[in-house]
């Protein structure tokens, strides 16, 4: 390919950051533009730099990959994330890829699978590392998770906890047609028709 796909890698490990810029040299349509240790030097990069993949280690010093991811989506839309860790649990991965995280790779990946991975997340499409001990029918309901904002994180909470309408709205100081209006819209995100469907799926999920 002629465009350079530009790289910042965020980890608080240098031999990660080493190994990886070593594996990043061999591939010619990659510019590795910047690291970081901490998402705080993470975040400067990218008002420092042109970056079109953000590599995000979940682990990190000051606030969890998790955290900062969501946070590059909101300040830097356009830079795409691909989470990388050593955990393989559903509930880190679905918390990254509800966060705005396009792809996630296992820190044992192969230099073929963090090509592939970065390839796809530049075309904007979806990539799970092979190593993940995942169902098939698991890996393919991942991509297809319901984006949450932060209110309807809480209302879920609620719901799950058991409270009904007017002690969540009690508990958020909204009004409860806010909360009548965030329980119908968990329902369509979450294509089902009622509350005891929407809190197994967002159970299964972990979402709750």
């Amino acid at each position: 390919m002629s465009t350079r796909i530009n790289l910042l890698i965020i980890d608080d490990h240098p031999m990660v950051i080493e190994g990886m810029k070593a594996m990043l040299q061999q591939l010619s349509f990659v510019q590795l533009q910047a690291s970081a240790m901490n998402a705080f030097d993470g975040i400067e990069m990218l008002k420092k730099h042109q970056v079109d993949i953000a590599i995000v280690d979940i682990n990190l010093p000051d606030i969890s990959g998790i955290e900062l991811t969501a946070k590059i989506k909101k300040e830097f839309p356009k830079v795409q994330v691909l989470a990388m860790s050593t955990f393989k649990e559903r509930s880190y991965i679905s918390q990254m890829i509800q966060n705005g995280a396009i792809g996630y790779l296992v820190k044992s990946a192969s230099k073929e699978e963090i090509e592939e991975a970065i390839l796809s997340a530049y075309e904007g499409k979806f990539y799970l590392s092979q190593d993940l001990n995942m169902s098939r029918q698991d890996q393919q309901d991942i991509p297809a998770l319901p984006i949450l904002s932060s209110r309807e994180k809480e209302v879920l909470k609620l719901i799950a906890d058991g409270l009904t309408n007017p002690q969540i709205a009690q508990q958020l100081f909204i009004s409860l047609h806010t909360v009548d209006s965030h329980r119908k819209n968990l329902l369509t995100k979450f294509a089902v028709n009622n509350t005891a469907s929407l809190i197994k799926l967002a159970a299964k999920y972990n979402m709750i």
